[in-house]
């Protein structure tokens, strides 16, 4: 070590003497982790760089904003410990352990990012800022063992390295939290263990942090199996190498005199491991059945591989019995992520079961590094836009020597097309890219959607409009007086929130319905109209109407005159009756003159007679094309200039302004009625819902004679039919015989009179 170096040492063991943050043990550890540090990172970190961390550090501690963590311990020597991880067991360098190095004294308000790019340059100051959205990351959210909060995770963490940080930083809490009297926060730690990170550093192909990781977590979560587990592996330790030796050694023999190159590994597996084949087959430590594990990996060609694979096969089977139930060919065809082996159990000497894997180099780099091998064997440049597709490429980058700009362009394969964001109480949601704050609503609850005006996304009001970014958190403002609209559908893009909202729109629908059709039987009563189904059916028909629901809608929404449709319908229900027939005086033969035969074409044939003003007849008129009025329209007539009389609807499109500038051109017109013996009688007919039943009613009608069937509506449901019929006949007599006929009828239960 050289003086200057010394004479660092000593004042900085002299600085922190002063300032009593540090016991004298953490002094000592301190001085022996930078020095080490120095040595391990001498080719990437300069002595000055260092000497500005210190500062850093010194200047967090003077002000008191250095803080220890649930467990006591000291921050310091935490992120020297973590540093010193990432550069020896991960292989990351100057980026990470600076970044890591002062990312406590930034988060503590002491340094600013302004100084660290100032001091250490960009790349620095891009791990710290990814590390500070991690942290804030974890505040808002109250658990973290989800598939969601991983991926999230990796969005937010902008750099790859952070996640490696964060890896590393939990395998050293981890590694030190044994003899915690906080067993609380030594829980929690271990199930985000569990959950988050040995998932993430086994697809980064961390294998060994990531068994590290699991083991650890067992032995705090489940102490007792843990340590049961354990024993029985020391116990049997020596017996076991001893075993996996004999059984190796006859194997070697055959595979070498069969002239095939090979290396051959032997292992026990991983406590946590054991312990999931023990929950999963619901035995004992010895009842595993692959708890000895041998890897033969063989040098071929790659025209070869195949061949040479089953051939060891063959070499292994004729040597001990297999288990056939146990076999597994990813040879033949390989796993989704490229993953290539061939996988036995035989039962080898003492009738014990051990697990053979049979691979050759190619296919054991891509089975340890995963994708990112795969790529390199196979040549797949680009176009991976998966999470896990993007985490096993970076363990290739860290292999290769520029490890900056693979894991660039990794990143810019990551194509983001989820968010997430976080509820006040912490919950996490997953929604798709461009998700707006009424998505999250719906996807909270139908009754919050529905009542959604608004929300706060840091303490920010924002409209339901407002698209959601990575790690918002969002509280959902309501109001109980806020219904959906129809335009809700152009703001959501998830299926769930347009369906929801359809939903709504259909149910708020039928109860606008349903109470126009309350308040249009309400003002019948008042006004002391009869309702009668067929002639109503026949009204809105003429008004354009082919179901009845849409009506109600259109009521409800005011589009039409409730005060015209009873109107309308009164007319309707007169004629249906015969009343305007039976009020026409009768007249006499002797006074009778015959029109002309011009005339009655005018008039339109003779029988649907227009009466235009006061009972005018005779006068030239012609239907508006724009409206195209219809026998039974109310109507009125408008004076034209040299075109005579054009018959207009009175709900015309151009009524209103026809009305508003010519209203002294505006005349009365009316239908005349239909003139004769004949009177509209309806009928209930009530029945069983049988085949061919409405073509038995019109045909017995058609076959009377004088009697003409006007209209028919037949309405179905759980297997009965009930129906109105409208009939014009003469007289009684006619109508009982009608009724005697149609009860006759197979399927018919009941005829009476309207």
């Amino acid at each position: 070590m050289s003086q200057k170096t010394d004479d660092d040492r000593k004042k900085y063991e002299m600085r922190m003497d002063n300032n009593g943050f540090f016991t004298s043990e953490e002094q000592s550890q301190v001085v022996k982790l930078s020095m080490k540090l120095a040595r391990v990172a001498s080719q990437f970190i300069q002595p000055g760089e260092i000497r500005r961390v210190r500062d850093y550090v010194q200047r967090a501690v003077e002000q008191g904003s250095m803080m220890r963590d649930p467990f006591g311990f000291n921050p310091v020597t935490n992120d020297l410990e973590t540093a010193l991880l990432v550069a020896q067991e991960i292989g990351l360098s100057h980026g990470s352990v600076i970044g890591i190095m002062v990312s406590t004294t930034v988060m503590s308000g002491v340094v600013t990012m302004d100084e660290v790019k100032t001091s250490f340059g960009e790349d620095v100051a891009h791990v710290v800022h990814g590390m500070m959205r991690v942290r804030d990351l974890y505040t808002k959210s109250a658990t973290v063992e989800t598939e969601n909060f991983r991926s999230l995770l990796v969005t937010f963490a902008e750099d790859m390295r952070v996640i490696l940080i964060m890896i590393a930083n939990r395998v050293n809490i981890m590694r030190k939290i044994k003899d915690t009297p906080n067993t609380e926060a030594q829980r929690k730690v271990s199930m985000e263990a569990a959950y988050l990170y040995a998932p993430l550093a086994h697809k980064l192909g961390l294998y060994k942090l990531k068994s590290e990781l699991e083991d650890l977590s067992l032995k705090y979560l489940e102490h007792d199996a843990y340590y049961h587990i354990k024993e029985k592996l020391n116990e049997t330790k020596k017996s076991r190498d001893a075993y996996i030796a004999a059984f190796v050694k006859p194997i070697e023999e055959k595979l070498t005199a069969a002239g095939l190159k090979f290396h051959m590994k032997g292992r026990t597996k991983s406590i946590h491991s054991i312990w999931q084949k023990m929950k999963k087959q619901h035995v004992g430590v010895d009842g595993v059945y692959d708890l000895f594990a041998i890897r033969i990996i063989l040098d071929s060609a790659l025209e070869k591989e195949k061949m040479e694979c089953w051939q060891v096969f063959s070499i292994i089977t004729d040597m001990y019995q297999s288990n056939p139930k146990r076999m597994r060919d990813w040879l033949s065809v390989p796993k989704s992520n490229g993953y290539e082996s061939l996988h036995i159990t035989v039962l080898g000497p003492g009738q014990k079961w051990v697990e053979v894997q049979i691979r050759t180099e190619r296919m054991d780099d891509i089975a340890e590094h995963g994708l990112a091998a795969h790529w390199r064997y196979k040549g797949v440049k680009g176009g991976q836009s998966s999470i896990d597709e993007w985490l096993a490429g970076v363990r290739s980058a860290l292999e290769t020597g520029d490890d900056m700009q693979l894991m660039d362009q990794f990143r810019q394969e990551l194509v983001e097309d989820e968010v997430f964001v976080f509820t006040p109480k912490g919950d996490l949601f997953k929604l798709p890219a461009g998700a707006t704050v009424l998505d999250f609503a719906y996807s909270i609850h139908t009754r919050v959607g529905d009542q959604c005006i608004g929300a706060k996304i840091g303490h920010r009001n924002v409209t339901i409009r407002q698209k959601l970014q990575n790690g918002d958190q969002v509280e959902i403002l309501t109001h109980k007086n806020q219904t959906p609209k129809q335009d809700w559908l152009n703001i959501v893009v998830t299926s769930k929130a347009k369906s929801k909202i359809r939903q709504s729109l259909k149910e708020m629908e039928s109860k606008q319905a349903a109470m126009a059709k309350e308040v249009l039987e309400r003002r019948m009563t008042n006004r002391k109209i009869e309702y009668d189904e067929a002639t109503f059916m026949h009204t809105i028909t003429r008004m354009g109407y082919k179901v009845v629901t849409d009506f109600y809608a259109d009521l409800a929404g005011e589009k039409i005159d409730l005060n015209m449709v009873l109107e309308q319908y009164a007319a309707n229900l007169r004629r249906a009756k015969g009343e305007e027939e039976r009020n026409t005086p009768v007249q006499s033969a002797s006074g009778y003159v015959m029109q002309p035969e011009d005339e009655k074409k005018l008039l339109g044939g003779g029988d649907d007679v227009m009466v235009i003003d006061q009972n005018l007849k005779g006068i030239d008129f012609q239907m508006a094309k724009c409206c195209q009025p219809v026998y039974g329209d109310e109507v009125f007539g408008f004076v034209t200039n040299g075109n005579g009389i054009k018959i207009h609807r009175t709900d015309c499109p151009n009524a209103p302004q026809l009305r508003e500038r010519f209203g002294y051109r505006i005349v009365k017109a009316r239908w005349a009625g239909k003139r004769g013996t004949q009177y509209p009688i309806t009928l209930k007919v009530v029945g069983n819902d049988d085949l061919g039943i409405v073509n038995n009613i019109t045909s017995i009608i058609s076959k009377e004679e004088k009697i003409l069937l006007r209209s028919i509506s037949i309405d179905s449901y759980d297997g009965l039919f009930s129906g109105t019929l409208t009939v014009m006949l003469e007289d009684t007599g006619k109508l009982e015989k009608l009724i005697k006929k149609l009860k006759t009828v197979k399927g018919i239960k009941n005829v009476s009179r309207s």
